[in-house]
């Protein structure tokens, strides 16, 4: 593994961070280390590892207090920043290692007992001064604060090395270590994070406080020294020992299986899945919880997914056991995706998903009985899918969580091939499984994050880069959605999703082709898994005398008002019928529907065509649990109507531009922010369809009747 660290910008960084604050020096050098060390994949993943720092800090009342300055719980390495370490007091944590070690007042089950209730408020509790900048992010200690503050190092560094994970996950993980390291590093047996993990690093420290570091068996490699480079050093060093042991090894040859010719696309795969992986809030509403889809493949993946051994191999459990909180224990493994027989596979696939789903429950019943702890159980759904041909899935609540599993399935698939080219890879059992994932201090991290509405659902917007479109991406967007959006032009979508943010997926789209249209509904289904909520909102405001205007004109308008309607839903329902989870189509249909204006002919009459669409797609596809419902908005600013015609329009009335435009009942100004609340509106409305929902401050003469 290469060493990262340049001493010019190791001061230049330290000399930044330290200017103009009052941070401790060597706060600012745990920082620039710890970035080091976030920057390789192959060390830390996604809020993994915790590196620390032994300082001090003056209280309000001018004592000197010693604190541990350790990274927050969650915090991502890569980016982290000075104000992402928590300082807590040493004192309290280093009287607790005293009273443990001397086993007067705690046995190993009043250890465990007080791991899982009293150690999150012990730690906050030794927070050094609530109301201090140090603390301004609100963070939660690190679980591993005890193993750093009981090492009497000044810098301590604990990553998930990729390659210590391969080395040490094996049944004679500890034989395989002491080949590599001898007696230079302490090797710990692998206990469950917190006290039980802490004590018992002491303890082997104690018996060599001259080692470089400490090998914690299937779950990390920790190093220490007196400076941030000493410390960061011995880490890199001793991870390239460890890739030396293994290139030694050689790779071994997995024989694969047989995998037909033509297979599914990803595209069509991805939706089953998604499909079939929900979790089904109300009995017979039809009201689901879904999940985003990251799709992966690599020569190594498809190497692991096509193995022969895969129904063995997958069962093996994770590298380590800080990412079962992500990914559960086990893989979901699917039968091959044949072009030849689709209905076949998705049968398969919903068998698959019942049958994880039944182990699950049985795992949770039988280590529940056995722990006796109050705890609910988690959804039982997978949230890695192996699919022999194509690759693997991850899920997530958003986009970025489906990336960070499908992350760590990567990685895990490589340390699995490897590991067995070593010997036989073999994680934690079932039993200690549990206890990490129902553990309290766990379980904290998943219940703080909160999701909105929308969450798990993916929404496609038409028209995006115009008013009313780029409202309605951001309005659903700011909900939790992930979010497609769609127009003709680059420059314009491109801009779109710049503000809109960096998991917008934007899409250059010809909605007057059908090619095009379908296309971009397999981008999607590419990076997002699937479907839900498809607002058609493109459009064009062509104007004419009905009786005078051209054949050419008109049909021009049916293809972009009405027929680029007619393609998208098309597109959508197809998706939405193999994801069988219902869907939501909604459509900017326009006041001009059932209020047609003068000269207004061309725009009106694709619209009105469109006014029908939404209800036959009601009628037609209700059965399918798809909602069809439509916005008739008016007179809102945007590419239809904008400042040349507010003046024309305005003018030809007689009124001001503020009067021509707030010319309704309320005699409000209707904006492209009310059209598209009145899309999210419809979208969470679950019992809804074939409506037509008005948005134009009151016009009687466009109510429907």
């Amino acid at each position: 593994m290469k060493n990262l660290w340049e001493e010019t910008g190791f001061k230049t960084t330290v000399d930044a961070l330290e200017a103009g604050t009052q941070l401790p020096r060597e706060l600012a050098e745990l920082v620039y280390s710890s970035r080091l060390l976030g920057r390789e994949s192959k060390l830390v993943m996604h809020g993994g590892g915790n590196t620390s720092v032994k300082s001090q800090l003056t209280d309000v009342i001018g004592n000197k207090v010693n604190v541990l300055f350790i990274k927050g719980s969650g915090v991502d390495l890569s980016d982290v920043t000075a104000y992402d370490f928590t300082p807590v007091r040493i004192e309290p944590l280093q009287k607790l290692l005293q009273m443990i070690l001397a086993g007067e007042h705690l046995t190993d089950e009043d250890l465990k007992k007080f791991s899982n209730r009293e150690l999150k408020n012990f730690l906050f509790l030794n927070l050094f001064s609530l109301t201090d900048h140090m603390v301004r992010n609100g963070l939660t200690p690190s679980i591993e604060t005890l193993l750093h503050a009981f090492l009497s190092h000044k810098y301590i560094y604990h990553t998930h090395s990729q390659a210590l994970l391969m080395l040490t996950n094996q049944p004679d993980g500890e034989k395989l270590s002491r080949e590599v390291f001898g007696d230079r590093f302490g090797i710990v047996p692998y206990m469950r994070p917190g006290l039980e993990l802490a004590r018992s690093a002491e303890q082997i420290y104690a018996t060599n406080r001259n080692v470089e570091g400490l090998v914690l068996l299937k779950h990390g490699l920790v190093t220490f020294g007196e400076t941030s480079r000493e410390a960061y050093d011995l880490m890199i060093g001793a991870v390239s020992e460890l890739e030396e042991r293994i290139e030694q090894a050689g790779r071994k040859a997995f024989p694969s299986v047989d995998v037909p010719a033509n297979l599914l696309s990803v595209e069509e795969v991805a939706p089953v899945i998604r499909g079939a992986c929900v979790i089904e809030k109300t009995p017979d509403s039809r009201d689901y919880e879904s999940f985003i889809l990251d799709f992966r493949t690599s020569p190594e993946i498809m190497e692991y997914v096509n193995s022969d051994e895969l129904a063995s191999i997958a069962r093996k459990g994770t590298m380590t056991p800080d990412f079962i909180i992500r990914t559960k224990n086990l893989p979901l493994i699917l039968p091959v995706p044949d072009a030849a027989d689709p209905k076949r596979f998705r049968q398969g696939v919903k068998d698959a998903v019942e049958a994880y789903k039944k182990e699950y429950t049985a795992y949770f019943q039988r280590q529940h009985a056995e722990f006796g702890i109050d705890v609910e159980m988690l959804d039982p759904l997978p949230r890695v899918v192996l699919v022999p041909g194509l690759g693997l899935f991850g899920l997530g609540k958003t986009l970025r969580d489906a990336c960070v599993t499908a992350d760590i399935a990567t990685s895990t698939a490589e340390a699995v091939l490897q590991a067995e080219s070593i010997g036989c890879f073999e994680s934690i059992n079932e039993h200690e499984v549990f206890g990490i994932e129902y553990w309290d201090m766990e379980q904290a991290k998943v219940k703080k994050v909160q999701h909105d509405v929308f969450a798990g659902k993916v929404v496609m917007v038409t028209g995006a880069a115009g008013a009313i479109g780029f409202a309605t991406a951001k309005a659903f967007g700011e909900r939790g959605a992930e979010v497609a959006v769609l127009d003709l032009d680059k420059e314009s979508i491109e801009e779109a999703k710049e503000n809109l943010g960096p998991d917008t997926l934007a899409v250059v789209c010809d909605v007057t082709d059908r090619s095009s249209v379908s296309e971009a509904f397999r981008k999607i289904c590419r990076k997002f898994g699937g479907i839900d909520i498809v607002v058609s909102n493109v459009g064009a405001a062509l104007q004419g005398r009905i009786g005078e205007v051209s054949d050419e004109v008109l049909r021009k308008s049916f293809e972009l008002n009405f027929f680029s309607h007619q393609a998208i839903s098309q597109e959508a329902v197809k998706i939405m019928k193999l994801q069988g989870t219902g869907g939501n189509l909604l459509y900017n249909v326009s006041k001009q529907a059932v209020n047609p204006g003068p000269d207004f002919g061309p725009y009106g009459l694709p619209k009105a065509a469109t006014l029908f669409l939404v209800r036959q797609y009601a009628l037609d596809h209700g059965r399918d649990g798809i909602r069809a419902n439509g916005i008739n908005a008016d007179r809102i600013r945007s590419g239809l109507l904008n400042e040349e015609m507010i003046a024309s329009r305005s003018k030809a009335r007689g009124l001001s531009a503020r009067e021509y435009m707030a010319g309704n009942l309320l005699k409000l100004e209707v904006t492209a922010e009310d059209v598209a609340d009145a899309f999210v509106h419809l979208a969470l409305e679950k019992k809804t369809t074939g409506s037509i929902t008005t948005v134009d401050g009151g016009n009687i003469a466009a109510a429907l009747r």
